[in-house]
């Protein structure tokens, strides 16, 4: 396993856990990781991201354990399809339901087409991969108050479900770039390789 010349940790602003990425920015982005949260229930992430050298996503791999269980998936986008391989042991339906929250879908994706025109993933509580899209699209030299609406593998923690969301960027200028969902929205502070310095309401970068 090759060292990484960048470190990038993050803190959770919306439940105790952190972010721990280690980054390689040469040539599009390699990059792998660590995140815990206690919410819904504890668990640990494990990832490895890599992209094309225009940031478009390569490939996903995600495992998730906690008590009483382990999930994996792995995204894979080549020539515009996307291919989901999932495994896991134990029962995180139970667990959950233990917690007292409702039970998890199965990791993955049962229709990969849905993600057709997708090229960014989007890591439940990562404020990693907001920098995809941000690079991608150069929004910290694009026009501010221009709008992009995109396609996005949103995998899902701790379940590693995988679906498709609808999400807009806005570059705002000064280093800000605007994050919508359906529901949701941040102004984002992002630094000039676009990694988010805060992302309110989620994390923010400590080191």
């Amino acid at each position: 396993m090759r060292p990484l010349p960048t470190s990038v940790f993050w803190k959770r602003k919306d439940t105790p856990g952190s972010e721990h990425a280690l980054v390689d920015t040469s040539a599009g982005l390699y990059a792998r990781g660590t995140a815990l949260a206690v919410d819904p229930i504890p668990y640990t992430c494990h990832y490895e991201l890599q992209t094309e050298p225009s940031w478009a996503t390569a490939h996903l791999d995600v495992s998730a354990e906690g008590a009483g269980w382990s999930r994996s998936v792995r995204l894979e986008l080549a020539a515009g399809r996307w291919r989901a391989t999932t495994a896991e042991q134990g029962d995180l339906d139970a667990v959950l339901s233990a917690a007292g929250h409702a039970g998890a879908a199965l990791p993955g994706i049962e229709d990969p087409d849905l993600l057709y025109g997708a090229f960014d993933v989007d890591l439940g509580g990562s404020p990693l991969t907001n920098t995809l899209p941000i690079r991608r699209l150069s929004l910290l030299k694009a026009e501010a108050g221009v709008a992009h609406r995109l396609n996005v593998a949103w995998v899902l923690l701790p379940s590693l479900e995988v679906v498709q969301a609808d999400q807009i960027y806005t570059p705002l200028g000064d280093g800000r770039v605007r994050y919508a969902s359906e529901t949701f929205s941040a102004d984002l502070a992002v630094d000039d390789d676009g990694f988010v310095i805060d992302y309110p309401g989620l994390a923010e970068r400590v080191s």
